[in-house]
């Protein structure tokens, strides 16, 4: 009996690391195809490797001015975008999270709206308000679209986070003469920062990635990175270009998460979703 268990377990490790190598594979396998085409000068089929590797095409892309500009702006438009989602979202996160008014689970619900329809099909209604409003083509019309997008992140993460923390320690330093100001910026807010800070984090990746959005309001004046990635590969038959653009948009997002391991800590993403 102690034979078949030790058998069993060893077929199910086996099935676990088939599983992990299969997922590995599909996740890996796009990027490392992708990575090899941004250092490839020629690559014929049907060779399974690259016949001459070099850094040709990476010159020319740095070379081109309208790559820096739009690497500048989609940080610019990213920074402000997460910085006025935080300043209209956390008040509002803590809000829902202490306290109690009429309609407050129907309004909590409601901010799952951007995300319970065809995204584009949104875009385009908003795109039609812009278009009334003059915001089409403009830097601000981007910052509004995209912070739609951001309503779920910096809403439902800061309020588990704010729901988290621990009651006692803040009724004990009520207790000890503490205001409530004192209480939030000494005992809430430090508890509650790590997840709020991992919402930022996602809220930062995921409005710099942004594409839709950016390319249905800001077109053809707004050109983010993504955007302009989009237009050189359906502009483009060369490979190559398209390929160093991915890879330069994979550096913010490799920092942000090497930054998200080594300060915030993984346990922060699981308990701002409430695990």
């Amino acid at each position: 009996m102690n034979a078949g268990r030790s058998s069993f377990g060893l077929r199910f490790d086996w099935i676990g690391l088939l599983f992990a190598c299969l997922l590995t594979l599909f996740i890996a396998l796009p990027l490392i195809v992708v990575g090899t085409w941004a250092f490839t000068e020629i690559w014929r089929y049907p060779s399974v490797i690259p016949q001459q590797f070099g850094l040709r095409f990476w010159g020319q892309t740095l070379a081109r001015g309208d790559v820096w500009d739009a690497l500048f702006l989609s940080l610019r438009l990213t920074t402000t975008v997460t910085i006025l989602s935080a300043v209209i979202c956390l008040p509002a996160a803590y809000a829902f999270a202490r306290m109690r008014f009429p309609g407050r689970n129907i309004l909590f619900l409601s901010f799952l709206a951007s995300h319970a329809f065809p995204k584009f099909g949104l875009l385009v209604a908003i795109a039609g308000i812009f278009l009334q409003l003059g915001l089409i083509s403009t830097f601000w019309g981007v910052v509004l679209i995209q912070l739609v997008g951001t309503l779920m992140l910096m809403i439902w993460i800061p309020v588990a986070a704010f729901q988290n923390v621990d009651r006692r320690m803040e009724e004990a330093a009520r207790d000890a003469g503490a205001t409530p100001l004192r209480v939030f910026w000494s005992i809430t807010l430090p508890q509650a920062a790590p997840t709020i800070s991992a919402a930022l984090l996602l809220t930062f990746v995921g409005t710099f990635y942004e594409t839709e959005g950016a390319w249905l309001i800001g077109a053809p004046e707004i050109r983010t990175m993504p955007v302009l990635m989009i237009s050189f590969i359906n502009n483009q038959i060369v490979v190559q270009y398209g390929a160093v653009l991915s890879v330069m948009l994979w550096v913010p997002s490799f920092i942000a998460l090497m930054f998200a391991r080594r300060v915030i800590g993984t346990g922060a993403f699981a308990r701002g979703f409430g695990a």
